[in-house]
C-alpha cells in the first residue's frame, strides 16, 4: 500500500520536474537554443501548427537561429509568427533559410527574467508539495481505516517526506543553473 502511494508520489514529482524543465527552457538566455521557438505556433492552412513540425531549428552560432522551412510556400507565416511571439525577435530570410539573430541582454533585462525564472521554479515547488499532501492524505485515509498501523504509517511520511525533499533540491539547482546561464555574458 505504501510503496504504491510512494511510487505514484514520486512518478508525480518527476512529471513537475520535466515540466519545470520545459518552461525554464522556454526563458531566452543570451545563448541560441533551438528550444527557445517550441512554443510558437505557425498558421498553416488554417490550422495551428508548433513551429518544430514544419521547420528544422538549429543553433548556427551562440547568437543565432537557422530555421530551414520544410514546405517554402509557408516561409512567410513562420515569419510572421516568430515577430508575432513575445520573443521580441526578428527573423530575416535568406533564401530557404531563415535566420533569427539573438539581441544581447540588457542588465535589467536579465534581472527581469531571474525574477520569472524564480517564480516557475516556486511554482514547481508548490506543485512537489501539494503531491506530498496528497499522498499523506492517501496515507491517513488508510491509518484511519485500520489498513496499516500507525508505525507503518509514520515510516510512510516520512519517505514522502525523504521523496519531496530530493525533488525540491532538484528545482533548486534547476533554478541554480538557469540563474548562471542568464548571468553569463
Amino acid at each position: 500500500m505504501i510503496e504504491e502511494i510512494n511510487k505514484d508520489a514520486a512518478q508525480r514529482m518527476d512529471k513537475s520536474l520535466s515540466a519545470l524543465k520545459s518552461q525554464l527552457s522556454k526563458v531566452r538566455t543570451g545563448r541560441a537554443h533551438p528550444a527557445l521557438l517550441d512554443s510558437i505556433m505557425v498558421s498553416y492552412y488554417g490550422t495551428d501548427t508548433p513551429l518544430n513540425q514544419m521547420a528544422n531549428v538549429v543553433a548556427e552560432d551562440s547568437r543565432t537561429l537557422a530555421l530551414t522551412v520544410f514546405d517554402k510556400s509557408a516561409s512567410q507565416a513562420v515569419e510572421k509568427a516568430i515577430m508575432q511571439s513575445d520573443l521580441g525577435l526578428n527573423p530575416m530570410s535568406a533564401g530557404a533559410v531563415i535566420r533569427i539573430p539573438l539581441p544581447s541582454l540588457t542588465e535589467e533585462r536579465r534581472k527581469d527574467l531571474i525574477k520569472v525564472v524564480r517564480a516557475e521554479a516556486e511554482q514547481g515547488r508548490v506543485a512537489i508539495r501539494n503531491i506530498r499532501r496528497d499522498a499523506n492524505s492517501d496515507i491517513k485515509e488508510l491509518i484511519k481505516e485500520k489498513e496499516i498501523g500507525e508505525d507503518d504509517g509514520r515510516k510512510g511520511e516520512d519517505s514522502v517526506q525523504k521523496l519531496t525533499d530530493d525533488h525540491i533540491k532538484k528545482v533548486d539547482e534547476m533554478l541554480a543553473a538557469k540563474e548562471k546561464e542568464l548571468m553569463e555574458i
